[in-house]
């Protein structure tokens, strides 16, 4: 019998790519399930990228340390049901500059670059759900970089806020900041004049 973390797993894969039932199968003895502590990494910097993990519970950030000014900068953060991976690495097998970390003890199923690529040799729906991943980061990161672009820190708190409200309650304001690329007190400005308007 699957255990719920591979039940989660499948119907996952179903939703996002619609994998077929023997699509599924060819993976089974591929995926592994993996705790990660908190504060603990699912990929370290300058390190090779050879997992992609499905998080079933938890939640983790991604970020890169400018080795200039030592300051952290935080990507996004990825939650429940969400695919894991530093996706530029996993492809091209080259050493990635960000760090994923869990910022709380996280259950994930992981499966091995070199199994991955197994797959897409033998199935179709395996290439869609790879090609589909790769959109997905694409955009993900359009839309990252299309932000501090256009809109105003306040325009990307609400954002967050409309998108992601769990966020707030899972992540330190620090990493919050951060990730709008604003400083502290520059949120708790924000968020006062958010309240106010709400």
């Amino acid at each position: 019998m699957a255990s719920p973390k591979y039940v989660t797993l499948q119907q996952q894969l179903q939703q996002f790519a619609q994998l077929s039932d023997a699509d599924i199968d060819l993976a089974t003895d591929f995926w592994q399930a993996r705790t990660v502590s908190r504060h603990d990494f699912f990929n370290t910097p300058n390190s090779l990228c050879r997992h992609i993990g499905f998080i079933v519970k938890g939640i983790f950030r991604v970020y890169y340390v400018d080795p200039r000014t030592e300051l952290e900068h935080n990507l996004y953060f990825a939650t429940e049901n969400m695919f894991v991976t530093s996706l530029k690495s996993l492809l091209t097998q080259t050493t990635c500059p960000y760090t994923i970390e869990a910022l709380e003890t996280s259950e994930l199923m992981v499966m091995q670059y070199d199994h991955l690529q197994q797959l897409y040799a033998r199935s179709h729906g395996w290439e869609r759900f790879g090609r589909l991943l790769a959109e997905q980061y694409f955009l993900m990161n359009q839309i990252r970089s299309e932000s501090l672009l256009t809109q105003t820190a306040e325009e990307r708190y609400v954002d967050l806020l409309t998108n992601h409200p769990d966020l707030l309650n899972r992540v330190s304001l620090g990493h919050i900041s951060s990730f709008l690329g604003i400083k502290g007190p520059s949120l708790s400005r924000i968020r006062a004049q958010v309240a106010r308007k709400s």
